[in-house]
């Protein structure tokens, strides 16, 4: 079965005084009509830069993306504007991190749904309102008919958020992105939208990539989590075997900084060190600076894409054979970085 979603070798660059700001560098995954993948790392890892990328919603002028991008049969990266605006919506639609950004300020709610319904569907006001209505039902905001007519400003900050979800599933689409869209909220309504999003996404059969930088948000909301680092994936697989056999040390070192409840009361690990300069990465592995396990091999050559179990893929040499047989017969390999 042809998968929904297949991106290839993606790249993006972002044109700067100093030179390029290679964000996300070689990025390949799938994803198959209605599962969800979480793209977990630290900010500035390139997490939000490939959603836009998929939907091409990065500014052009000083934009350079390279790869290839299929989206349920669409070829992304070639499309011109007219065809970008037709699959914007039906085929695939974002849900993005601050919604008082992402409304127009002066037209209501309701409106801005309607024009979307409007737009790619051609039925009239009246029906695109009762679309409008019934999705403010279903995302469970109170009194749905006296908030289409309430402007953005109006509304708290979770029903933003829910009428973003809204607009986002007006047009129906196969594909939903979430760009971190609860990372604004207090700890109740962020549970709640979570769950929200879930549901909606089992009900209508839509496969979701929801980005975050939270491990206990990516076990609530996905099948499958994909690490990023330095605008590269390090690690992907199941959600359950990337929590039970973290391959990386990045994702080990997510999982140590993470409260969980055997750990409470006890001094967190950190992972020491800062991500690298995107403008100059090393030749080598990005991590190989704050790692402690790091080997002279780290420093030569970007790690290749192991894959340790089955659809469980690693990119560091303590996955490959000879890396793996240097820890189990001396402990611990040569620390480069220091830990």
């Amino acid at each position: 079965m042809t998968p929904l979603v297949s991106v290839e070798g993606l790249t993006v660059g972002f044109t700067a005084r100093e030179g390029i700001v290679q964000a996300v560098n070689g990025v390949d995954f799938t994803l198959e009509r209605g599962a969800v993948m979480a793209i977990l790392g630290e900010s500035g890892s390139g997490k939000s830069v490939t959603l836009r990328a998929l939907m091409r919603l990065l500014p052009p002028a000083r934009t350079r993306i390279g790869g290839r991008v299929t989206i349920a049969g669409h070829d992304v990266l070639t499309l011109d504007q007219a065809a970008l605006s037709a699959i914007r919506g039906p085929v695939v639609s974002m849900i993005f991190q601050e919604p008082m950004l992402a409304f127009d300020p002066v037209f209501t709610i309701g409106q801005q749904i309607g024009e979307a319904v409007i737009r790619h569907e051609g039925i009239g006001a009246k029906a695109a309102r009762q679309r409008a209505f019934d999705l403010f039902d279903r995302v469970q905001i109170p009194l749905p008919a006296r908030r289409l007519d309430a402007y953005p400003h109006e509304l708290s900050g979770g029903m933003r958020q829910r009428a973003m979800i809204a607009l986002a599933l007006a047009c129906r689409p196969a594909l939903l992105l979430a760009d971190e869209p609860t990372t604004a909220l207090d700890a109740t309504v962020q549970i709640q939208i979570l769950l929200l999003l879930r549901d909606l996404q089992r009900e209508l059969g839509m496969a979701v990539i929801f980005v975050t930088h939270d491990m206990g948000v990516a076990t609530e909301i996905a099948d499958s989590i994909a690490v990023m680092y330095a605008g590269r994936i390090v690690e992907q697989g199941a959600v359950r075997d990337v929590l039970r056999r973290p391959l990386h040390p990045y994702t080990r070192g997510l999982l140590n900084s993470t409260v969980q409840g055997s750990s409470r009361g006890q001094r967190l690990e950190t992972i020491p060190g800062s991500p690298p300069g995107l403008i100059a990465l090393p030749s080598g592995c990005s991590f190989a600076p704050r790692c402690r396990h790091a080997m002279a091999a780290c420093l030569t050559a970007a790690p290749r894409a192991v894959e340790a179990t089955p659809g469980h893929v690693a990119r560091c040499v303590l996955v490959e054979p000879a890396g793996a047989a240097m820890i189990s017969i001396g402990g611990s390999a040569e620390g480069v970085a220091g830990s």
